[in-house]
């Protein structure tokens, strides 16, 4: 992939990983990019790295550019390996006296990745700023979003926003830049990748994300592009990215119930018919995610835009089905707020898991309809009418909960 000028004299240097398809658990069906910038100024200066995989399409892309000897500055606004990962072969083609800029965070990470006894590393905090000649370079420490070291960088000049991880999507594309993408793709698509990946990642942070946003508005920046780390530069609407995550960081949801479950021999698997047929005669849109024939990361993004979910599963052993432990333990993790929650599931001599959902559901403080329901063996004719009525006042439940939440001053997605 060719360098691009994103802005006069700043430079897109990453690179598109066209073939990942697993990233630490997370599955990338579509890719992903790993995003750096070069600033051609007085005082040359490059923003964070790429993954160590790809470090010499990284150093090459610089090099088509520049000769790295004239770089004076290095930013690390993330230290995760996806963003550091070739600052160790950069700081061997760089300057001996190359100064980088990281949080404390980051300065005390780095020490865990390399040896930095020789290297000059200056900590900066929010409000500093470096001076590199037209430009000049504004830190924002933006802590657990999503890692300690956490920074961003703003061009004030080019009212560029440097964002590493925040805004970014996993997606390999030959567009660079939003407007690129959705000639050639849709807006739906970019902002169904904007919210798996902050369903997956940044979840747990949504009051420092609202928190961190405001105080960018409070500085009154003027922002016209938004680079993140991972994904599309946001180029045409940059706003609808900071709405997008306000939006998300105040637990929006849509007025729908998902359901996410796994089957042994078919019995909870036949629950979910009468149970949609339910919901349905009271208007409630509903989704069926099966977890065996689903990319996690999928299941947890289908969770997270829903305002409610039922899980289902059998009882194995008297405790829950392995994917749906296995499905829980991954979303706790993820500290969720704001959903309804409800279980169904089978059982033939002891029935636990419905029992052990709800537990679980009540150790993540998530708001329960309850008791669940169950059946023994294979569903009757009274047991399919039974999860009929428990799906109507299921609807019925989700939609005064979601009524409740719009009155707090939310509103739907």
């Amino acid at each position: 992939m060719n360098v691009i000028e994103i802005k006069p004299d700043i430079f897109w240097v990453g690179a598109v990983d066209w073939a990942v398809r697993d990233f630490h658990g997370y599955v990338t069906p579509g890719g992903t990019t790993y995003n750096n910038y070069l600033i051609i100024d007085e005082e040359v200066t490059l923003i964070d790295t790429v993954k160590h995989d790809f470090l010499e399409v990284g150093v090459s892309n610089v090099k088509s550019l520049i000769d790295p000897a004239r770089i004076k500055h290095i930013v690390i606004n993330h230290i995760e390996n996806d963003h550091m990962g070739a600052l160790g072969r950069i700081m061997e083609i760089v300057p001996f006296d190359v100064t980088i800029y990281a949080t404390k965070n980051g300065k005390a990470g780095m020490a865990r990745f390399f040896d930095t006894s020789k290297w000059h590393i200056q900590v900066v905090k929010t409000g500093d700023e470096l001076k590199i000649g037209k430009y000049t370079l504004l830190f924002i420490e933006s802590p657990m979003i999503h890692w300690p070291d956490s920074m961003m960088t703003y061009v004030k000049e080019a009212k560029l926003l440097l964002s590493q991880d925040a805004f970014g999507q996993h997606m390999a594309t030959t567009a660079r830049f939003d407007d690129e993408f959705i000639d050639c793709a849709s807006i739906t698509e970019l902002e169904d990748a904007t919210i798996d990946y902050y369903a997956n990642i940044l979840m747990p942070f949504g009051k420092l994300i609202q928190t961190k946003i405001n105080e960018i508005k409070k500085m009154g920046l003027e922002i016209d592009m938004i680079a993140p780390d991972h994904g599309i530069i946001w180029r045409r609407n940059p706003v609808r990215a900071f709405e997008m995550y306000l939006d998300m960081a105040a637990n929006k949801a849509r007025e729908r119930v998902v359901i996410i479950y796994d089957t042994m021999w078919h019995s909870t698997e036949q629950m979910i018919l009468p149970l949609m047929r339910g919901m349905r005669d009271e208007g409630m849109d509903c989704k069926v995610i099966k977890l065996r024939a689903t990319p996690m990361s999928v299941a947890i993004k289908e969770f997270w835009k829903a305002r409610a979910c039922l899980i289902g599963s059998p009882t194995l052993n008297n405790e829950v089905f392995p994917s749906i432990a296995e499905f829980i333990v991954h979303l706790r993790g993820l500290r969720p707020k704001d959903r309804l929650m409800g279980a169904f599931g089978s059982y033939g001599w002891g029935g636990g898991a419905v029992k052990w959902l709800y537990e679980k559901f009540k150790g993540m403080k998530l708001p329960v309809i309850e008791p669940g329901i169950q059946v023994q063996y294979m569903p009757s004719v009274e047991d399919n009418e039974n999860c009929y009525e428990f799906g109507r006042n299921f609807a019925k439940e989700v939609r005064k909960y979601n009524k409740s939440f719009l009155e707090a001053g939310a509103s739907s997605l």
